[in-house]
């Protein structure tokens, strides 16, 4: 029955209001802010044209599909970050709702979900930083241009920009939540500017005809690209692992939650819909630039040059939000006592977890540097999936144990939508590749191997048992 204890969620709420040594600094808009920081970035940038390819100008309703699971989800965080607003996302819920082995695995799934996001995106970054200097002549060696086997007919051994960006946003999270706020919400209006600005210029330059045939691969072509244009949108979900840092959480965190990502939706249905009209689908395969790509054929080379730019900026918000949300989920993990206590440890000076937020940085750095993009994209997407699927499984509980709890916010259509969500996440999750499934279940079964060797016997709720 110890595999089964849950925590006190009254006592959880109460020790949120309390005093955690992380400083509340953070209202609506900077949690909105943080959403947009950690959903724009890769996924619109770099993997628009993976997703040409595979589903055609149909990649505007693979991102309406994908932008619908992770709604179904988003409306199930926002009633559980508005009813327990602790550190550690949905890790923090299923501990008090499905009980101290599962919350552990969806903790071990949260790190692979949010520091794989940090090295696929640190990627990304690398190829739009490398195209920015090359405008100016600066090419840097093959060896250190990217990971092992990316670049056919040159030897590549460390993408030394993906490592060294990663311990950049390193050091700007370890000095403290009030700075990097500041820092995001500046990169996210220029990055927010440079997305309309493709808009409005690129609209002048489609070419109806582009859009034919609409769905030149079927459903199939379809829903393969939703499964990885997914991953364009995960981020919404690092809001919620900010609870302990917000002024009014339980009116805020909802609102920063569905704002994020309603928001870039429409953005991103808008930018597939123009790069797909101004450039035939065909002609993305193997481009890394997609967007840039698409209004320098339109002779908007001034736009492009723009575009290489707001990818550099928007890429850093997102490798800084997952950065942040990966350290609060370690922090709160090692609070509960399934972690070392050292990732708990709060800097006296900069009050942020510092240990933590450099182990991660110098980590997923590394992975960054020596894993190929599209094999990140993938884990990461099976991790997020079935991390929403569990927040939607645990609404439904959490509704039934602690029907009494204030909720600032409430999920609609439960049962019935957190349901429907579990199911189109599953299906997603169907739709990747074999090789991602196994990776992901050793990842789990190395996660096992940590909880019944450490984490079961030294968590906080074993020594009241």
């Amino acid at each position: 029955m110890s595999l089964l204890r849950t925590k006190n969620v009254e006592q959880m709420i109460a020790a949120s209001a309390a005093n955690t040594g992380l400083q509340k600094t953070m209202g609506p808009l900077d949690l909105t802010f943080l959403g947009i920081g950690a959903i724009v970035g890769t996924g619109i940038f770099v993997l628009t044209g993976t997703g040409a390819v595979a589903a055609g100008p149909a990649l505007t309703i693979s991102f309406i599909i994908a932008a619908l699971a992770c709604g179904f989800a988003a409306l199930a965080y926002a009633e559980f970050a508005s009813t327990i607003p602790v550190a550690g996302s949905i890790y923090t819920y299923a501990y008090a709702t499905l009980g101290e082995l599962i919350a552990w695995l969806i903790g071990w799934d949260l790190l692979l979900e949010y520091g794989l996001a940090i090295s696929a995106v640190a990627v990304g970054w690398s190829g739009y930083f490398q195209s920015l200097l090359s405008g100016f002549g600066i090419t840097l060696p093959a060896l250190l241009s990217a990971a092992p086997g990316t670049v056919p007919g040159q030897l590549a051994l460390f993408n030394l920009p993906a490592f060294l960006v990663v311990m950049a946003i390193a050091a700007v999270l370890s000095i403290g939540v009030r700075e990097s706020t500041r820092i995001n919400n500046l990169m996210v209006i220029v990055k927010i500017s440079i997305v309309l600005l493709v808009i409005v210029v690129g609209a002048f330059h489609v070419k109806p005809t582009n859009w034919q045939p609409f769905m030149p691969m079927g459903w199939t072509g379809t829903l393969s690209a939703a499964a990885v244009m997914f991953f364009a949108f995960i981020g919404f979900d690092s809001v919620s692992s900010a609870a302990e840092e917000v002024k009014n959480p339980k009116r805020d965190l909802p609102i920063g939650i569905i704002a994020s990502l309603g928001a870039c939706a429409v953005m991103y249905v808008a930018v597939a819909a123009v790069v797909t009209g101004i450039v035939p689908y065909q002609q993305f395969m193997d481009v890394g630039h997609p967007v840039s790509m698409a209004l320098q054929v339109a002779g908007e080379k001034w736009v492009a040059g723009f575009v290489d730019l707001g990818a550099v900026f928007g890429m850093l918000t997102v490798i800084l939000v997952m950065s942040y949300g990966q350290t609060r989920i370690l922090f709160a993990m090692s609070r509960d006592g399934l972690l070392p206590p050292a990732l708990s440890k709060i800097h006296p000076r900069y009050k942020t977890p510092f240990f933590a937020t450099w182990l991660v940085g110098l980590f997923f750095g590394l992975i960054a540097a020596l894993v190929p993009l599209k094999a990140l994209a993938e884990l990461t997407n099976i991790g997020t999936l079935a991390a929403f699927s569990m927040v939607s499984l645990a609404v439904l509980i959490l509704r039934r144990t602690h029907p009494e709890l204030p909720r600032a916010f409430r999920c609609p259509g439960v049962p019935f939508l957190p349901i429907f969500s579990v199911l189109f996440c599953v299906f997603l999750m169907l739709q990747l590749q074999l090789s991602t499934w196994i990776a992901f279940i050793a990842w789990l079964a190395v996660g096992l191997l940590i909880y019944f060797g450490y984490s079961r016997h030294h968590a906080k709720l074993a020594q009241t048992d």
